[in-house]
């Protein structure tokens, strides 16, 4: 009988933040352990269904950097980094390509299909969805400039779940890598999203103590980007995009933790770092 209550209560917790974003967009950027490991992953897929089914539009921006890196290793290339962003020269970005779009973002498709889902696989290539500027000294890597989100607005309002790769192209067809955690930001924006959630291998933003920071206010970002180094600065600048283009909060969690988007979205705590507007 305690456990039923137990349940009861966790639903009543619940409603009113399914009531408040019903209908509302949520883009989530999918990556790291949460996408690799096969029991977190099918439990991430679930928790997006869920949001799906109780009336959100949800959207998921997804990497694959780990398996980027396992493929050019396995062809003789070694993988650079600067400031968490890949360095791509040509071979690389085919590679890129190869394993987001024709691999990872299949596979991911497939199985919120099988878990009940309806999902359909999109490329930043697809009807000019993303276009983007080659980067300065970092080869076939590009920065957003245009997202055009008609193709995905066709697609939730179709209830389906539109799932993105990352290769965008410039103003002349030609593909570019683009960073997944900026670009969820400005697709969050583009599409006018409730929240941009960023699922990583750590409890959220840390300070100099390693205890988290679970609020952050726009004001506060800025000194906070210039503090962190390596993955966790393009997942900050990506939720200053975010808030930029009018998303109202955006959300860095740890997608190691069963069910940590269900948490975030429908607890009054949370359990990662919520950085909101002015």
């Amino acid at each position: 009988m305690e456990d039923l209550k137990r349940r009861a209560e966790v639903l009543m917790e619940a409603l009113p933040y399914i009531r408040r974003f019903w209908g509302k967009t949520m883009v989530i950027k999918y990556g790291g352990s949460a996408m690799e490991n096969a029991q977190l992953r099918d439990n991430v897929l679930r928790d997006i269904l869920l949001l799906h089914y109780v009336g959100m539009k949800v959207v998921v921006v997804h990497g694959g950097g780990k398996e980027i890196t396992e493929w050019m290793r396995r062809l003789g290339k070694e993988p650079v980094f600067v400031e968490g962003r890949r360095i791509t020269d040509e071979e690389s970005l085919e590679i890129a390509e190869m394993v987001l779009t024709g691999k990872t973002n299949k596979d991911l498709v497939a199985r919120l299909w099988k878990l009940g889902g309806k999902a359909v696989g999109v490329s930043g290539k697809d009807g000019g969805f993303l276009i983007a500027k080659r980067q300065s000294g970092l080869g076939e890597v590009g920065e957003i400039e245009k997202v055009n989100p008609h193709i995905l607005n066709i697609l939730l309002n179709e209830s389906y779940i539109p799932v993105i790769s990352t290769i965008a192209m410039d103003e002349n067809g030609k593909g570019l890598n683009v960073n997944a955690d900026t670009t969820a930001g400005h697709i969050a924006g583009a599409l006018g999203a409730e929240k941009l959630l960023i699922l990583t291998d750590v409890p959220g933003v840390l300070d100099e103590e390693g205890n988290l920071i679970s609020l952050v206010r726009f004001d506060e970002l800025d000194a906070l980007i210039a503090k962190v180094s390596g993955g966790m600065k393009p997942k900050l600048e990506a939720c200053k995009i975010a808030l930029l283009k009018g998303v109202k909060s955006a959300h860095i969690i740890n997608g190691e933790v069963p069910h940590s988007l269900l948490m975030e979205i429908f607890t009054d705590k949370g359990l990662g770092t919520m950085i909101i507007g002015d």
